[in-house]
């Protein structure tokens, strides 16, 4: 039979400040390509919307 769970509370956390500001300069950091690559994978799920379905294609011609 399994142990029942036990409750555990954190009440400090002891971070230097200089560490602490290194971690979120390497996050924005890493943040940069990151976003870039979001963008190209939506950019490409667009396009293939767009393949598959024709939308935008032709807009010109339809009256």
């Amino acid at each position: 039979m399994p142990e029942p769970f036990q409750r555990t509370i954190l009440s400090d956390i002891d971070i230097p400040f200089a560490s602490l500001v290194l971690f979120f300069v390497k996050a924005a950091l890493a943040a940069i390509p990151a976003t870039f690559i979001v963008a190209f994978i939506l950019a490409l799920i667009g396009w293939l919307f767009r393949l598959v379905f024709g939308i935008g294609m032709m807009g010109g011609m339809m009256t």
